[in-house]
């Protein structure tokens, strides 16, 4: 272990105090769309959101706005969404151009960013050509079917920022699932507010009792570079299957009771084929039937009925499961509770320059046989309903908006985040705090 990482460990391992000026001031808030935005790797849409030449995403962050297209060789270009004459943003949405025209005064750019039209243009004579005016490009990179941009010209790879993200979940094959829901609203709290919100498993037992009928398993948590990671406390690699049933008396019905409770007050983290399966347990097996037995027969069953419909699972060891845990925190603002023909994802983002209000969003991905993708479009659901957002998702909102309320009392020091369960916040505010120059976790023993 080098030096850095033995600092590191140090300072993730302890109790720490993190002050509240990270969640609450404007001029930090204007500190991170000038020294972290522009410098990070962040996902900007799905590769199937941008399948044709001429397909588009718009993707704002901060005062920031970039285009991603399709070029019409198929290769995935990113630009700074600026018309080079008087400064109009392109594009707005998302959609399909054969040309990108400002709807200003008519200037346009092919998909490879090359100016091809000033109208008028003759009046700058040799003082300023098309060659003079390109759209000015934007780092862009892919894994596991997310497009990534970074505004940094000089950035590190994709891969070497990802790192342990990459290779350790690699075996989930991200990159063969595509959308089944996708939603966003604006919401009063801080991005980080957002995003920490769903980096830990420590609020599970108060913010969501329902879900520890079974049991209230603690969780670890850890950092894997600048990114973090959460699990069980008890490493166990199911796949996701068996949450919160393991105390089960009979685990045929902990597994039908918890499955079905997550597909109806999450509509994720789960598939309808291992909720059919799971209705069917107490049919299959008798009462005798070892918890360890009820888990194997249900993933068995789940993959055997899923290859019928042409969804093969992907080879994952047991081991692998426990490793990567159960949630990944991909710096800085992506959250993914992955599974091995499923996720659930976040992300959080500014909403302009306020520092108590983000843009957050939610989707599912699975994997599904082909030619059968949904291609749902991303509802704006600003209604904070049960029947926009489903239960869990709503207590987890109550809690999001009650945290920006607290964070902002003059009575109020800072968050002290759990030293077992929390690490990865901890590691969060560490990483932020070498962007930013300021903010770092103090140690309080």
């Amino acid at each position: 272990m080098n030096a850095e990482s033995k600092t590191t460990r140090r300072l993730i391992d302890r109790p720490v105090r993190i002050g509240a000026e990270a969640y609450t001031s404007a001029d930090y808030a204007r500190d991170e769309a000038e020294k972290l935005w522009p410098h990070v790797w962040q996902v900007a849409c799905r590769e199937e959101e941008i399948e044709k030449p001429g397909d588009y995403v718009t993707y704002d962050i901060a005062s920031d706005s970039i285009i991603v297209v399709r070029g019409k060789d198929g290769d995935i270009r990113a630009f700074q969404n600026v018309c080079r004459h008087r400064a109009r943003r392109l594009t707005e949405g998302c959609g399909n151009k054969a040309r990108i025209t400002c709807p200003f005064h008519a200037w346009s750019w092919d998909l490879d960013g090359k100016c091809i039209g000033m109208t008028r243009g003759e009046a700058w004579g040799d003082a300023l050509t098309k060659d003079d005016m390109p759209l000015l490009p934007v780092q862009v990179g892919t894994w596991g079917g997310w497009v990534f941009v970074n505004m940094a010209p000089d950035a590190a790879p994709l891969t070497d920022y990802l790192g342990e993200v990459a290779t350790n979940l690699a075996p989930f094959e991200f990159e063969k699932m595509c959308y089944r829901w996708r939603q966003y609203l604006h919401f009063p709290c801080n991005w980080k507010v957002a995003i920490e919100a769903f980096n830990e498993g420590y609020h599970v037992a108060g913010t969501h009792p329902q879900l520890t009928k079974f049991s209230a398993k603690p969780t670890w948590s850890d950092g894997w570079g600048i990114h973090g990671v959460f699990g069980s406390a008890a490493r166990e690699g199911s796949g996701g299957a068996s949450a919160g049933a393991a105390g089960a008396v009979d685990m045929r019905e902990g597994l039908k009771h918890s499955l079905n409770q997550l597909w109806e007050e999450v509509n994720a983290t789960t598939t309808q084929t291992m909720v059919d399966v799971a209705n069917r347990l107490t049919d299959e097996l008798p009462e005798t039937a070892t918890p360890q037995e009820v888990q194997m027969h249900l993933m068995k069953r789940t993959i055997e009925e899923d290859a019928k419909r042409g969804v093969l699972w992907p080879q994952i060891d047991p081991a692998q499961f426990a490793k990567v845990g159960n949630v990944v925190h991909i710096f800085p603002n992506t959250v993914i509770i992955h599974g091995p023909v499923f996720a659930l994802c976040y992300r959080a983002r500014p909403d302009g320059t306020d520092p108590n209000r983000c843009i957050f969003e939610v989707y599912t991905l699975e994997k599904y046989p082909e030619g059968t993708e949904p291609r749902p479009e991303n509802l704006h659901r600003p209604e904070m309903t049960e029947e926009n957002w489903r239960k869990v998702l709503c207590q987890d909102f109550s809690n999001m908006e009650a945290v920006q309320q607290g964070l902002n009392s003059r009575a109020f020091p800072g968050i002290y985040p759990s030293p077992e369960e929390e690490k990865a916040i901890v590691n969060f505010h560490r990483v932020l705090a070498g962007y930013i120059g300021r903010g770092a976790p103090e140690p309080i023993d």
